[in-house]
């Protein structure tokens, strides 16, 4: 798979199926996935990372949900509804069950798409430099 920089982005931008992302997220170590050896290159505070630079905002979270194919009961969920958009990034980033950092990459996956979607619209629809939005 290419570098995680770029599947992060192939995948918010449905250039890859989120199938392979998943399988490609669930080959991971723990340590990649999420920050609970507080490495700083992980794969979820990455996605979240990625996310603020798309200036997610706290009105994204239940169409995040809804692409996400989450309950709005489950943790990552539960967390993106609460605004301070930062803030519930951050936590979403550091969940540390298994099955909550699943949840949480296909969570941020979607912020990503929707608030980049946005920037796309507002700021990039005549043509840009950001090498992430020429992948296709």
């Amino acid at each position: 798979m290419a570098h995680p920089y770029i599947t992060l982005n192939e995948l918010a931008q449905e250039l890859r199926p989120m199938a392979q992302g998943v399988e490609w997220f669930g080959s991971l170590s723990a340590e990649e996935q999420s920050d609970t050896a507080e490495e700083q290159s992980d794969t979820l505070r990455l996605l979240a990372h990625f996310c603020i630079q798309a200036r997610a905002t706290a009105e994204d979270g239940p169409e995040s949900i809804r692409r996400a194919g989450l309950r709005a009961t489950r943790t990552p969920a539960v967390l993106i509804a609460r605004g301070r958009i930062e803030q519930q990034l951050g936590k979403i980033a550091r969940l540390t069950p298994r099955d909550e950092r699943l949840k949480s990459f296909r969570l941020l996956i979607a912020v990503l798409a929707v608030a980049d979607e946005r920037r796309r619209e507002r700021f990039c629809s005549d043509g840009c430099v950001h090498a992430w939005h020429h992948l296709g």
